[in-house]
């Protein structure tokens, strides 16, 4: 039996919190629009748009310019959960 055999897949669901923390920052900060926290990231509207809607994973880079702008560590923001 070789080893490839023996090794066992886990496949991990990526939840997103943006949608809630923005719902947040948007209470603090009537203000607040996500196409104004797009640009101070460097992202378009459509790009953020789809990582608050789950359709899409950030880079690593986006995924900390994100994290830090919101004042929270990534995985705050991406929680990883068993699936």
């Amino acid at each position: 039996m070789s080893s490839r055999n023996n090794r066992q897949v886990i496949i991990m669901k990526i939840k997103c919190q943006l949608r809630v923390l923005f719902a947040e920052e948007k209470q603090k900060n009537p203000e607040f629009r996500q196409g104004d926290f797009a640009n101070s990231i460097g992202i378009s509207k459509a790009a953020l748009s789809a990582l608050v809607n789950e359709k899409s994973l950030p880079s690593l880079e986006v995924a900390h310019k994100i994290a830090r702008e919101l004042n929270k560590i990534i995985e705050e923001i991406w929680i990883f959960e068993d699936y």
